[in-house]
């Protein structure tokens, strides 16, 4: 039989697991909006995401009520600690999925030209998901997950991501030199597609933290 501290966790886990998922969702979403340019699928992102910081907050809050009331061990206490760190990490995903959406709904109805860029911008964007897709199929298969093997799978995708930004912002300077009238808005794209870039160093955070939840050591978070 379940203790009350089994439940709670088990509560604790099933809503980081569906946040999980909506941002995900939403991240593939966003992609197929753009490979489409769809303007409706953008906002449908917003919507999928909606008070997202509120729904953070209540898993903070579950977490921070199950530390007041049950005064865990120390590996319990390294999973309410992993996971309130977690639930930080992936609500600045989902909130840098929101703007993203927001803010390349507007690109591809701009005067920029992003036809050159896209398959490198498809990349990038794909990279992102895979990591968050790897930490989801983790997180619910928690007890058969090796922790080391989805956080090296996390890391090689960060690393292509890097990558590919590093090739996208070379580009994207290139074109910021020849099309001077359109500075300011190849900036913004540079500005969009860093959020992509940062999505992935925060899946790898997250990674790091299930592997710290579950055989302890330290935690080594992105700046």
């Amino acid at each position: 039989m379940l203790t009350k501290y089994d439940i709670k966790i088990d509560n604790i886990k099933e809503k980081i697991s569906t946040l999980l998922e909506n941002i995900t969702a939403a991240n593939e979403l966003c992609l197929e909006a753009y490979q489409s340019a769809d303007l409706a699928k953008f906002k449908e992102v917003g919507t999928i995401l909606e008070h997202i910081g509120m729904k953070g907050d209540d898993i903070d809050n579950e977490i921070i009520k199950t530390f007041a009331l049950y005064g865990p061990e120390a590996k319990e206490l390294r999973f309410l600690v992993a996971y309130l760190k977690m639930t930080n990490e992936l609500i600045r995903i989902g909130e840098g999925v929101k703007k993203y959406a927001r803010s390349m709904r507007e690109h591809v109805t701009s005067d920029c030209d992003l036809n050159a860029l896209k398959p490198s911008i498809v990349l990038l964007h794909k990279s992102s998901i895979n990591a968050l897709k790897y930490i989801l199929e983790c997180f619910k298969q928690s007890d058969d997950c090796n922790y080391e093997d989805n956080y090296r799978k996390v890391l090689v995708e960060e690393s292509m991501n890097d990558d590919l930004f590093s090739i996208l912002e070379k580009e994207i300077l290139n074109k910021i030199i020849d099309e001077k009238e359109l500075s300011i808005e190849y900036v913004r794209v540079l500005a969009s597609l860093r959020k992509l870039e940062r999505s992935c160093d925060r899946s790898v955070n997250i990674a790091n933290l299930m592997m710290y939840a579950r055989q302890g050591g330290e935690i080594r978070l992105f700046n």
